[in-house]
């Protein structure tokens, strides 16, 4: 459930909302004059939605090379690596 804060809590009960952000894994809305201003959450919950907005990013960018035809045969993509692994290999480094 979303929680929503007046700005004049942040000083006086920093802990507790903190707390709040981490305890419930939900972001904590702070108004200033009744409007939403800013939204806080904990950084496990920050870094999770990074790491998804990324995997939507990926996956839209994936769907667009399906539907511009931007794809190859796995054979030929498997052969490719093959291919780079080798040549690696013979590297001396």
């Amino acid at each position: 459930m979303e929680a929503i804060r007046p700005s004049s809590d942040l000083q006086s009960k920093y802990l507790e909302i903190s707390a709040l952000t981490r305890e419930s894994q939900e972001p904590v809305f702070i108004t200033v004059n009744g409007r939403e201003d800013t939204v806080l959450m904990s950084h496990v919950q920050y870094e999770k939605m990074k790491t998804e907005l990324e995997l939507w990013k990926m996956l839209a960018e994936a769907l667009a090379d399906v539907d511009n035809e931007g794809t190859a045969p796995i054979e030929n993509t498997f052969s490719d690596i093959r291919k780079n692994l080798s040549v690696g290999k013979s590297h001396d480094f």
